[in-house]
């Protein structure tokens, strides 16, 4: 017998719908459970690797629903930017059309998966409504001096013809989004100084003790704090250039020094010397090359410019080169050389004949190159016979009292980078007045609205740019001729902030009100992919605690539990709509249902983990819920017996159940709950089997119901509903389990010689781990494994395992 999937979810949809099941307010008789899954870009359709995701944050809804929480699941869209601009070129539908398009599909789809969000607080980025708020806090920022705008080399994607952040180049300087080789230009660009919140940034990140280790350990290696000095070294004959080290202590071994190609003194240094004709070639080919290609291991190559430094604590005079590893961005665009303490300046010195200076004293034995550990200080004067971090003290000190050096923080972290030079996005809130400067549009003209223009493909400038109407304004200080700003705002921006709205999303008068936000935030789950682990999570805990500063957000970390979950692989790669290889889930709504697809997608893997789609997967997840409606239809006839060691048995089994269920929920180990309800069923169906009592029955399905709830909410609330219970499923408790009950009298305890399975025992189930290491070594199958062999430890989790450690 198969139940009407579509029949009985479409009711269910509607019901949930039209009673605003999953619409909230802020309740604080209630704990609240802010529960949120990054917004997706509606540039397509959902595939099953997206239903993944949005089962897992339903399933959490619904669970704590019903344990008593005041549960918001809000739903927006992250609709400017590349994605949803490049869909509109690819169909040739205006991306105002196309985004309104994608997002009534997506909704559809949402709602066919049966996923319960609040739509009452549902935004969209590129509604003027939202940007509106973008544009208030970008002039909040540059009021605070945090906004500006500033000659930058850039990357370039000269495909999607706009500017990248540094985040957004990925793998060999290759656009994270079409995978186009990055270029570097020069251009005017605006930026935010997410740098002045680094050490905010970095030190809150040990607070963060319920996201995974990898996600922090990325941000921490992004924002990459670096202590050390920056000092001046003069250029014999005129000139000066700063440096920075982390090893101070080292300075009387630098030989040379090292400018990047594009170090501003460059050009000074090598006019009218005889390797003139050498470095402009060398210059050019470097501002060609990549960032990995110039920072790649390999031979090091570099051109002299034929002037020289004066090292400042023994006055001599080093060559001043230039070579492609020394990157702009980076510190100050400039090395001190010190080959016997640095391979790489080793490998530099040996190839182009330079001095070597060793200042730190190599361990008893050495016999390699430069000499990277600890020792006494070398060859360093008033240093000699010091440990690296006594002497790097004093080289400060030295350094600070000469007038030319000082200790210093530097970071990996670079200005967050927002122009665009796209069409579809949020206009940035600045004009350019001949009188007056730039200057910020009043707040009474926000927003500043994207207009509705016909040629939006990119051109390596604005779009917006040959729009004489939207350039064309009046400046509000001096009422002359003024003209907007063009480029629009990356889309990070949009998503910086978007669940602070959330809480608020259609007030018009204010970014939030304030005490709505202070219920919500922060968020208790937030769900999405590791591969926002550096962009969009930085940029949202910068302006979190850009708004904190401001007295409006009541957090300064947005986010107290991440979650990234792995991805679905097909046809041997990860799924996605560039390697055309996407699943549409809408297919198995129809022949199998959603919840079906619901049950595969739980039971697929760990949710942490990749996982291969498997089309028959779908089939088995419908197979059993065939199964289980049977079982709670049954009506075979019941026994009126007294309950009996059958009765306890399947109680036993439901109780030890509900446990398993709830601990791996709550450990999101989603992937072995719906194992767990499968083993439940085929007890259940040996206990139909042999005269069952209708209330030992009755007991088990209403458990069941409820386990099922979040994972296949349609027919389980279907079937909780034919049980004549009057309550929404929905609203009803998550059911608890009686240890006693639960308890089993033995339990198969593994035993394992030396990490292999050696041996399965049936043990009581309170063993202690004196017993079970007496049991396990007892074994006649263990004792033949050891045969002599020298026992060197036994490992006891008492009543599962016992692991023997032998020779």
């Amino acid at each position: 017998m198969s139940y009407d999937h579509l029949a009985i979810e479409a009711k269910w949809q509607d019901r949930w719908e039209s009673e605003k099941v999953f619409e909230v307010t802020e309740d604080p008789s209630k704990p609240k459970f802010y529960n949120v899954a990054m917004y997706p870009y509606p540039s397509g359709e959902l595939h099953v690797g997206h239903v993944r995701n949005y089962t897992y944050i339903d399933l959490i809804t619904r669970y704590k629903m019903m344990q008593g929480f005041n549960v918001l699941s809000p739903m927006g869209w992250d609709s400017f930017g590349l994605n949803a601009e490049n869909h509109a070129i690819e169909t040739g539908i205006h991306p105002k059309v196309s985004v309104a398009e994608q997002i009534e599909r997506m909704k559809v789809q949402f709602r066919r998966l049966g996923v319960g969000f609040d739509w009452s607080r549902e935004l969209a980025s590129h509604d003027p409504d939202y940007y509106r708020w973008d544009q208030w806090i970008f002039l909040e920022l540059w009021e605070k001096g945090l906004a500006y705008k500033a000659e930058a080399a850039v990357n370039w994607c000269p495909k999607d013809q706009t500017v990248l952040a540094n985040e957004q180049v990925v793998g060999d300087d290759v656009c994270e989004r079409c995978g186009t080789p990055v270029e570097k230009k020069m251009l005017s660009q605006w930026q935010f100084k997410i740098t002045e919140y680094a050490d905010e940034l970095l030190d809150a990140i040990d607070d963060l003790d319920d996201w995974p280790d990898r996600v922090r350990t990325m941000q921490r290696n992004w924002i990459g704090r670096s202590e050390g000095a920056t000092f001046t070294i003069q250029v014999d004959g005129g000139g000066s250039f700063d440096v920075f080290t982390t090893r101070p202590d080292t300075i009387f071994g630098m030989t040379f020094c090292v400018l990047a190609p594009e170090h501003p003194l460059v050009e000074e240094l090598i006019s009218g010397s005889e390797t003139e004709d050498e470095a402009r070639q060398y210059v050019s080919a470097a501002q060609r090359a990549s960032e990995i290609e110039r920072l790649a291991e390999g031979d090091k190559t570099g051109v002299f410019t034929g002037a020289y430094a004066i090292n400042p604590v023994n006055e001599k005079r080093v060559p001043v080169y230039i070579a492609d590893y020394v990157l702009m961005g980076y510190g100050t665009g400039a090395i001190m050389a010190v080959p016997g303490q640095d391979q790489r300046d080793w490998d530099f010195a040996t190839k182009y004949g330079i001095d070597i200076v060793r200042t730190v004293q190599p361990e008893e034995g050495f016999d390699g190159e430069a000499f990277l550990g600890d020792g006494p200080t070398i060859n360093s004067d008033f240093l000699d016979g010091m440990r690296q971090d006594e002497a790097k003290t004093k080289i400060i000190e030295w350094l600070a009292d000469q007038g030319i050096g000082e200790a210093t923080v530097q970071y990996r972290l670079r200005d967050w980078l927002i122009s665009r030079q796209r069409y579809w996005g949020c206009p940035i809130p600045m004009l350019n007045c001949d009188q007056c400067g730039l200057v910020p549009v009043p707040r009474d003209q926000l927003p500043v609205l994207l207009p509705d223009i016909e040629d939006y493909l990119p051109k390596g400038m604005s779009p917006l740019a040959a729009d004489d109407d939207f350039v064309n304004t009046t400046c509000p200080d001096c009422d002359g001729p003024a003209r907007r700003e063009t480029d629009t705002m990356d889309t990070f921006m949009d998503s910086s902030w978007y669940f602070l709205r959330y809480a608020d999303a259609h007030n018009d008068e204010v970014l939030f009100d304030t005490e709505k936000a202070r219920y919500w935030m922060p968020l208790d789950q937030y769900i999405g992919g590791v591969e926002h682990a550096i962009l969009h999570l930085l940029y949202a805990r910068f302006i979190t605690r850009f708004l904190y500063d401001l007295g409006l957000s009541p957090v300064q970390e947005p986010f107290q539990r991440m979650f990234t979950q792995g991805m679905l692989v097909h046809k041997g790669a990860k799924m996605s709509k560039s390697k055309g290889n996407v699943v549409p889930p809408d297919d198995y709504y129809d022949n199998h249902g959603a919840d079906a697809t619901r049950l595969f997608e739980l039971f697929v893997g760990p949710p942490t983990d990749d996982a291969v789609w498997n089309d028959s997967g779908v089939s088995g997840s419908k197979r059993f819920l065939d199964r289980f409606w049977k079982q709670a239809t049954w009506d075979g006839g019941w026994n009126a017996r007294s309950a009996d060691d059958r009765d306890r048995e399947i109680l036993g089994h439901a109780h030890r159940t509900v446990k398993k269920v709830t601990e791996d929920i709550e450990r999101f180990r989603f992937n072995t709950t719906v194992p767990a309800l499968m083993t439940l069923s085929n007890e259940l169906q040996s206990y139909l089997g042999d005269e069952p009592r209708e209330e030992t029955h009755g007991e088990v399905i209403e458990m069941m119901l409820k386990l099922l709830s979040p994972m296949a909410p349609h027919v389980s609330h279907e079937l909780w509903e034919r049980r004549g219970n009057e309550s929404m499923l929905a609203f009803e408790a998550w059911p608890s389990w009686d240890e006693e009950l639960a308890r089993e009298d033995t339990v198969t305890m593994i035993v394992q010689v030396n990490g292999k399975v050696r041996d399965r025992l049936e043990v009581e189930s309170d063993i202690d781990e004196a017993a079970a290491e007496a049991a396990a070594l007892a074994s006649e199958k263990i004792q033949a494994w050891l045969d002599g062999q020298e026992v060197r430890r036994v490992i006891t989790r008492p009543p599962n395992l016992v692991n023997v450690v032998i020779g």
